[in-house]
C-alpha cells in the first residue's frame, strides 16, 4: 500500500494549536459579585463545564474576545443574522441587536413580537420581556422556527467556498498546462485525489464502477478534513467547531446511507434478505440482524466522526481548566505540555477521521455493488 500521499496529508494538517479563547473565559450568564453586609466578597467559582460547552458549541456570534457588555472590556464579538419564521412571519435581525438582561437573557423587539435568546436558544418571550420556566429552569415559551446563519453554519459555507475556489483553480491549472506535471494548487491537490482513487475506491469499488463514486468520495474527504482543521486553527476570528456538531455528521452519514441504498443490486438485496447458502432457519434469523445494519452503518460513520473530533477538543480544554480549577501556577507546566502532546494527536486525527470517512462509505458502497461470485 502506497502511504506517501497519507502521510503528507498528516504533515500538512500540523499548524501551530492553541485553542482560541481558552484560557480568558468566564460565563456569559455570571452577574457581579454580591457583597456582603460586612463588606466580604466572594470569589467566584470557575465553571469548568460551562466553559467546555462554551466553546464546543454552537452559537448566533463568533466570541473573539471579552465578556458580555456589563464587564470592561467589552466582548469583542461578530454578529451574525438572525432569520426566524413567527406567527407574524419572517423576522430577520443581526445578533447583535440582542441586549442583556439581568437574568442573564438576551433580548430585542422586532415584528410586534420580544425575543430572548436564552442558552443560544432563541424564544418568544412575554409581554415584559421575559422567559417563563418550569421547575427544572427549563423555558416554556414557544421557539420559532429558527433558520439563522450560526458560526457553525457560516464555516460550513466558507469551507464550501474554499474548496470551491481550490479545485476551480486547479482545473485552470490543468487546462493552461495540460496533463503533465501539475502547476500550482494542483500540485498540493494531485497525490491526494490520486490517493483517494488508487488507494480507496479502486479496491473497495472496483474499476469497472469507481468513476461514478469517485466525486463522492473527493467531496466527503475534502469536506470533513477542511472543516477539522478549521476547528484547530489558532486565534481565527471564524473557527467553529462543525466537526463536532451532531447534525453536521448525522447530515454526512444519511447522504452515505441513500447513496448505498440506490446503489444497491439484486445480489446485495438478496444478502440482507434472503442470504444464499444458509438453512431456511438461518434465512430468518439473519434478516432482521441485516436489517438492523443497514442502519447501524451509517449510524457508526456519524458517531464516530462526531466523538473523536469532540473528545479531542473536550480533554485539550480541560488540561487548559486545570490551571483554574487548582487555582496554582505551578500546574500551569505540566498542563500546557499534556496540552501541546494532545493538540499534536488532535492535528492527526483531522486527517484520519477524513480518511476512515471516506474508507467506510467506499466499503459500503462496493458492498452493495458487488456482483454475485
Amino acid at each position: 500500500m502506497k502511504l506517501m500521499p497519507f502521510i503528507k496529508i498528516l504533515v500538512l494538517s500540523f499548524t501551530l494549536f492553541i485553542p482560541s479563547n481558552g484560557i480568558a473565559y468566564s460565563q456569559e450568564h455570571n452577574t457581579s459579585l454580591e457583597v456582603e453586609e460586612t463588606h466580604k466578597s466572594t470569589e467566584e467559582e470557575f465553571d469548568i463545564t460551562s466553559m467546555i460547552m462554551h466553546h464546543i458549541s454552537d452559537a448566533h456570534e463568533f466570541h473573539v474576545y471579552g465578556k458580555n457588555e456589563d464587564h470592561f472590556p467589552k466582548a469583542l464579538t461578530v454578529p451574525l443574522p438572525i432569520i426566524l419564521w413567527t406567527e407574524n412571519g419572517l423576522t430577520s435581525f443581526m445578533s447583535s441587536e440582542f441586549h442583556h438582561n439581568d437574568d442573564g437573557t438576551y433580548v430585542v423587539e422586532k415584528n410586534g413580537l420580544k425575543f430572548v435568546k436564552f442558552h443560544e436558544k432563541i424564544y418568544q418571550a412575554n409581554a415584559d420581556g421575559t422567559l417563563s420556566m418550569d421547575a427544572e429552569h427549563h423555558p416554556t415559551n414557544v421557539k420559532p422556527l429558527d433558520f439563522s446563519i450560526t458560526k457553525n453554519v457560516f464555516v460550513l459555507f466558507l469551507s464550501v467556498a474554499i474548496l470551491l475556489l481550490l479545485f476551480s483553480a486547479a482545473g485552470r491549472s490543468y487546462k493552461k498546462h495540460g496533463t503533465g506535471e501539475p502547476k500550482g494548487i494542483a500540485k498540493f491537490l494531485e497525490p491526494l485525489v490520486i490517493f483517494i482513487r488508487d488507494e480507496i475506491a479502486i479496491p473497495n469499488i472496483g474499476e469497472k464502477h469507481y468513476r461514478k463514486y469517485i466525486p463522492l468520495l473527493l467531496t466527503i474527504f475534502f469536506f470533513v478534513w477542511l472543516n477539522n482543521i478549521f476547528g484547530l486553527i489558532p486565534f481565527f476570528p471564524f473557527a467553529a467547531n462543525v466537526s463536532g456538531n451532531i447534525a453536521f455528521t448525522f447530515t454526512l452519514a444519511v447522504i452515505v446511507f441513500i447513496v448505498v441504498t440506490l446503489s444497491g443490486n439484486k445480489n446485495y438485496w438478496k444478502h440482507i434478505f434472503w442470504m444464499p447458502d444458509v438453512p431456511v432457519g438461518m434465512k430468518l434469523f439473519l434478516a432482521p440482524i441485516e436489517v438492523i445494519g443497514m442502519f447501524v452503518k451509517p449510524v457508526s460513520l456519524m458517531i464516530r466522526l462526531f466523538a473523536n473530533i469532540t473528545a479531542g477538543h473536550i480533554i485539550v480544554l480541560s488540561l487548559v481548566g486545570l490551571i483554574f480549577v487548582l487555582k496554582s501556577v505551578w500546574v500551569a507546566p505540566v498542563s500546557v505540555a499534556f496540552t501541546l502532546f494532545i493538540s499534536v494527536i488532535e492535528i492527526l486525527v483531522t486527517a484520519i477521521q477524513a480518511y476512515i470517512f471516506t474508507m467506510l462509505t467506499s466499503l459500503y458502497i462496493g458492498a452493495a455493488i458487488e456482483e454475485e461470485h
